[in-house]
């Protein structure tokens, strides 16, 4: 004797949820994508790579270290920005430090038209223990 199985139930089955009702997503309608802005964002972003390494390069000087750490260790906030305004980089950094460590916060000038940066790199190393 041979059985048919039903691929579906042979009678009518109740929803889960009564009152329920299925509906299909509706279709989002998004703006076109304008990637100037983003485009502007990522050149300024290479400027500031750049001169995150011309910061770096001259922090590799152990004469600009020695300086540098000694006026950060005496809390002398005004000889800290000296030295580092001395680089010549063509961003304003922001320069904060603990004993265990310094930060440098490049950002790029503001938009005229926002009144605001786009972008900022920052660079945090150790330096104590």
């Amino acid at each position: 004797m041979y059985y048919y199985h039903y691929p579906y139930p042979q009678y009518p089955q109740p929803h889960a949820y009564p009152g329920y009702q299925f509906y299909p997503p509706i279709a989002r309608q998004y703006p076109p994508v304008d990637v100037n802005i983003f485009t502007k964002s990522i050149k300024s972003y290479r400027l500031l790579m750049d001169q995150g390494s011309k910061l770096l390069d001259r922090l590799g000087n152990p004469n600009f270290d020695v300086k540098l750490m000694a006026a950060a260790q005496q809390g002398n906030k005004t000889e800290v920005d000296r030295l580092i305004k001395s680089i010549g980089l063509k961003v304003p950094v922001n320069t904060k430090y603990t004993p265990t460590g310094v930060t440098f916060d490049l950002t790029t000038q503001p938009d005229p038209s926002s009144h605001m940066s786009c972008c900022t790199l920052t660079v945090h190393m150790k330096w104590g223990n």
